[in-house]
């Protein structure tokens, strides 16, 4: 009788190793890819700074490019007005 007890115990054990083991795997699988994933969101956090900054340098020039047409154009103006 004892000795039935201790098979079913051994066998209880080793199906809970198992089962340990299997949801160790499972968690390790799970911080791979939640590494993954953080390392996407700082990739995308990058892009979506870079673009920020992009689209202020481009805000800039056509400031600038403003700015230098209307110089140009007052500029050939002056040519043709009389001068005192």
């Amino acid at each position: 009788m004892t000795e039935l007890k201790q098979e079913s115990m051994y066998e209880l054990v080793t199906r809970i190793q198992r089962d340990i083991s299997c949801l160790k795997q499972g968690q390790r699988d799970f911080r791979q890819e939640m590494s993954s994933v953080r390392g996407q969101v700082h990739v995308a956090g990058d892009l979506n700074n870079l673009r920020n900054s992009v689209n202020q340098m481009d805000v800039r020039l056509e400031r600038i490019e403003t700015r230098l047409e209307l110089r140009e154009l007052a500029e050939s103006q002056a040519r043709f007005e009389p001068h005192p």
